[in-house]
């Protein structure tokens, strides 16, 4: 089974055109795709009620991606030499735990994502790393994508691949620039016999290395994916099909609006129709027509 979603829900305007779909959005979007990814938790921990208000919006079978809060994955970086504003990695990883138990106990949660930055690069201690956080998140679905290109060369790539099937990671292909250390290439491939994570990025080499720049969250994803880029990935989603159970594809291409229709392309490509049962947004609600009363009868 392949699954298409998108990352985020607030920012594809096109889902949200028909009257008053922009003051409810979850439930809205859940029309259209039955996985999203929140990237929310990335930036701070939600409050439980906020995971359980979610879970309440959205249609049984309808599950998340939930993006581990950055502390976790060595993104966080404070003043002091402090990383991140618990008093310990356990305090942490149980704030983050406590806010998803809304989400699980909904039956929601298809996976929670930990994307490492691009300096976390292959070394015994960073495998240490992902060893001990695997341990704290218990027997909650976990996947892993990197972002340095060193767990991906030819002589690591099969290592890494094992080590994730070993450890009980979902492996997450990724389709990004190729901008040198900061960016994988396509690995087709699967590490969990149930799951498999795809993220689209978009082919924007130059936004892609704009870290630091003012504007540089408008550009990084700032792309829009091709027919022919399309049609090269769908066929690419029925060989990991059959390697896992089930494909879960987010396209993240959002910086210029573009994720939400290269979604709804992927999916007719697919020859799948969105939850809503239509590609086709419903019109507006057409006047009444006026009777002439005094017209011919014969008219």
């Amino acid at each position: 089974m392949i699954e298409i979603g998108l990352c985020g829900w607030g920012d594809h305007s096109e889902l949200y055109r028909e009257a008053g779909a922009s003051r409810s959005k979850l439930p809205i979007y859940a029309q259209w795709f039955r996985v999203v990814e929140v990237d929310s938790t990335f930036y701070a921990i939600q409050a439980p009620h906020i995971m359980a208000k979610w879970a309440s919006e959205t249609p049984d079978g309808f599950r998340f991606v939930i993006k581990a809060y950055q502390g976790m994955t060595g993104h966080a970086r404070g003043g002091n030499g402090k990383f991140h504003p618990f008093d310990s990695e356990t305090a942490m990883f149980g704030a983050f735990l406590d806010a998803i138990a809304p989400i699980r106990a909904a039956g929601k949660l298809l996976t929670v994502l930990f994307q490492y930055p691009p300096w976390f690069a292959c070394t015994r201690k960073n495998v240490d790393t992902l060893r001990t956080a695997k341990a704290r998140m218990g027997d909650v679905p976990c996947a892993l994508e990197f972002r340095h290109q060193s767990w991906f060369t030819d002589e690591m790539r099969e290592k890494t691949l094992a080590f994730a099937r070993r450890e009980g990671w979902m492996h997450t292909v990724c389709d990004e620039p190729q901008a040198g250390d900061g960016s994988i290439p396509i690995v087709e491939a699967a590490t969990d016999d149930a799951m498999t994570i795809v993220r689209l990025h978009g082919r924007n080499t130059e936004g892609w290395v704009s870290g630091g720049q003012p504007n540089w969250r408008d550009v990084r994803y700032l792309y829009r994916y091709n027919e022919t880029e399309l049609a090269d990935w769908a066929q690419r989603l029925r060989r990991l099909e059959r390697l896992s159970d089930e494909v879960c594809v987010l396209f993240n291409n959002n910086s210029g609006g573009d994720a939400a229709d290269n979604a709804l392309q992927a999916m007719a490509m697919l020859g799948q129709l969105p939850p809503r049962g239509s590609f086709a947004l419903v019109p507006p609600a057409e006047e009444p027509e006026q009777l002439d009363l005094f017209g011919n009868a014969d008219e």
